[in-house]
This record gives C-alpha cells, sequence and structure tokens, in this order.
C-alpha cells in the first residue's frame, strides 16, 4: 500500500518557517478536511516543539495525546495508508511559499528592521517562488560540490569531441574552455545565478541586491528547502483495464 500521494505544507511562523510532507495513498485524501488541517496543525507543533526529527515528532503533543495517535485516528477515519515522511525548519527572518505539489522555505540573513518593512515579505514569497519554479540544486557556486564540477567538466569536454573547431586543441586548453563553459551550469543550478523570474533582465543576485538598497540594508540568502510531494517515492501505477477484468471474473 504506497503512499507518494497527500500533500506538501510550508508557513512562516514568528521566528522561523516550517515546511512538512505528509502521504497518503491517493490523491482524493489531499482534499480531505481532516488531511489538511492534520498537515497543517503537524506544521504547528514542528514550530513550538522543535522535535530532531520524524520519529522525535511522532512523540511530540498534539490536542489531548501525541502525533502518532491523532495519525492512528486519521487512518481509522479515511482508510487510508497515511505517513508523516519529512519536515524541515528554520528560525530567523524567513519566508513560506506553497504552490500545488511545492512547498518552500528560505532564511535570510538581514536585520530586525529591514525585515519588518512589508515589502520585505513581498521580496521573501519572491525567492520562494524562484525555488519552487526553477528548482535550483545548490545555493550558490561555493555549494557546489567539488565532484559535480568536475563531472560536468567531463561532459563538456567529451561534447568537444564532436566539435570540429575544438576537437584537436590540447587537453590543457580543452581544460580551460570547459572551466569557462560552467556558467551556463552555474545559470541553471545555482539559485543566486538563475534568472529572476519575474525580470529576465536580472539575475537573483541582482534582485536581492537591489531590494536590500531599497530597504536600507543588508540581505543575504542562508539556506532554503524545497519539498515536491511524493518526490523519490515509488508510485503506485494502477492498471485499470487489468482491475475491469478481474471484476468481470470476480
Amino acid at each position: 500500500r504506497i503512499a507518494a500521494e497527500g500533500m506538501v505544507y510550508a508557513v512562516a511562523t514568528a521566528n522561523g518557517a516550517v515546511v512538512v510532507e505528509v502521504n497518503a495513498e491517493t490523491d482524493f485524501v489531499a482534499k480531505n478536511d481532516k488531511f489538511v488541517e492534520f498537515t497543517k496543525d503537524l506544521a504547528n507543533v514542528v514550530a513550538e516543539q522543535k522535535p530532531a526529527d520524524v520519529e522525535a515528532l511522532m512523540g511530540c503533543k498534539m490536542g489531548e495525546g501525541t502525533v502518532d495517535e491523532a495519525l492512528k485516528a486519521l487512518i481509522l477515519v479515511i482508510k487510508e495508508n497515511i505517513k508523516v515522511r519529512r519536515f524541515a525548519s528554520y528560525e530567523g527572518h524567513c519566508a513560506a511559499y506553497v504552490h500545488g505539489t511545492h512547498g518552500v522555505i528560505v532564511k535570510f540573513d538581514t536585520t530586525d528592521e529591514v525585515a519588518a518593512k512589508p515589502e520585505f515579505a513581498e521580496f521573501g514569497k519572491d525567492i520562494a517562488m524562484q525555488i519552487a519554479a526553477a528548482n535550483p540544486s545548490y545555493l550558490n557556486r561555493e555549494a557546489v560540490p567539488a565532484e559535480a564540477i568536475e563531472n560536468e567538466k567531463k561532459i563538456i569536454i567529451a561534447q568537444m569531441a564532436n566539435d570540429p573547431k575544438a576537437a584537436n586543441k590540447p587537453d590543457a586548453i580543452k581544460e580551460k574552455m570547459a572551466t569557462g563553459r560552467l556558467g551556463k551550469f552555474y545559470k541553471e543550478n545555482c539559485l543566486v545565478d538563475q534568472a529572476f523570474i519575474k525580470d529576465g533582465n536580472m539575475d537573483v543576485n541582482a534582485y536581492v541586491n537591489a531590494t536590500a538598497k531599497k530597504l536600507g540594508g543588508d540581505i543575504k540568502i542562508v539556506e532554503y528547502t524545497h519539498f515536491i510531494k511524493g518526490e523519490g517515492l515509488e508510485k503506485r501505477v494502477d492498471d485499470f483495464a487489468a482491475e475491469v477484468a478481474a471484476a468481470v471474473k470476480g
């Protein structure tokens, strides 16, 4: 009984942000009021009680009992396999964004004065939307593992073998050319290097700097978490024709 549907939920709190994913067997359950209420309450539990992991979360207080007891009660009502899969939380100046199957939280380094301005809230939402839409793999170039850079270089050098202008160049020259072409990789995979979704004439880093200047302070994106519902889980594939045939035979 594979639970790969359900919902993700992200919320910014007074002093942080939380994103959670709760899975069920069918997408229909995600529209159930009790399931939605449980997921939102779960985010509040994470924010208030700050469990270290999912195991600790299951023992946290929820209502008259624990999260584990509330989950079992929900399963009895909905009659589907339901699992609390994962959560992430930050403390400090944060933003949260939910859209469909995506939930994003972002943490910023800035002053209380800047964070208190209405424009900062809009800015934070923009950054979270960027992450949901463009799904960057890394925050910045410094966050890219050396192994990933080397693998990208190998791909670029392999492509040069099919380029008449580059195929016969010395290996040292190819290495330099590959390093130079990494810019495209960074623009596609690093958040701060990506083209800003609301203005393709600037990258995200330029948008951050422009906003910081406008609000009269410094702003830095510290980290982010992006959950996509069911990401990495095996999805159940229903063979409708087989089900009908089985029903006829039955």
